[in-house]
């Protein structure tokens, strides 16, 4: 888990000034239940090599069939729903030319949108971009407990969505962080992605995305700058071009 023992000390308040106790209650016995299942697992006999193939390979096709079903859907049905929200589109591309997803966390109204529907929404807008490298910014800024998903439909949508989407993300930037998304970034990439560990990049700042990002390539809300300017002050801090 990323920061220190100052990050859990102020983990009850939320650095939004949100009350998160309710929410870290569920967490922690979803995280229990994570570790009884992995232990479980760990126990379990081992079955014989053609078993796991047989039983890996119908799985795959099952897994792909009910994607392409969720792809046919998702191109014929109406979104606009979810689309006229705006708070999931691409902005641009990166320092490498990669496409970027940009999602705000602010604008997804979690308990107040259907949920399927968004599910495929996000699929008819990255399913084209995913054959290649891409990369998301989400930003946390200002985001309240009514924007914030259960752990079950992230848990379904990162099994519904096929390797490629995995494969070629190659960088996922959380920008404005909070105790809230630590934690859940630690639960997700232990328990359920732990290929993408290294691929999540907490950032206090927008002006720090600026290494991987040109401002004229991102197009974000003002609220955003807004709050960054804030907090932050001005021009806090010198971007650095990587290929990360």
């Amino acid at each position: 888990m990323e920061g220190n023992s100052s990050d859990l000390e102020c983990g009850a308040r939320d650095m939004n000034g949100l009350s998160l106790n309710s929410y870290s209650s569920g967490l922690q016995a979803q995280l229990q239940r994570d570790l009884d299942r992995q232990h479980l697992l760990s126990d379990r006999p081992r079955t014989g090599v053609y078993e796991n193939v047989i039983s890996e390979g119908v799985e795959g096709v099952e897994h792909q069939e009910r994607y392409e079903r969720l792809l046919r859907r998702a191109q014929v049905e109406d979104l606009t729903e979810v689309s006229g929200i705006g708070c999931l589109y691409q902005s641009g591309v990166d320092r490498l030319g990669r496409p970027v997803i940009v999602f705000c966390g602010k604008w997804f109204p979690a308990q107040n949108i259907d949920l399927e529907k968004a599910l495929l929404y996000l699929i008819k807008l990255l399913d084209p971009i995913v054959k290649g490298d891409y990369v998301i910014s989400y930003f946390h800024t200002l985001t309240s407990t009514n924007n914030y998903p259960s752990l079950h439909w992230l848990r379904e949508v990162y099994s519904v969505l096929p390797y490629k989407y995995k494969k070629n993300l190659k960088a996922f930037y959380i920008v404005h962080p909070t105790f809230w998304t630590k934690m859940m970034t630690w639960w997700f990439t232990t328990f359920m992605a732990p290929a993408i560990k290294a691929k999540v990049h907490s950032l206090p700042g927008v002006e720090h995305l600026y290494s991987a990002i040109t401002k004229d390539q991102l197009e974000i809300p003002a609220y955003i700058t807004e709050y960054d300017m804030a907090t932050n002050g001005l021009h806090y801090f010198n971007p650095v071009p990587t290929a990360s």
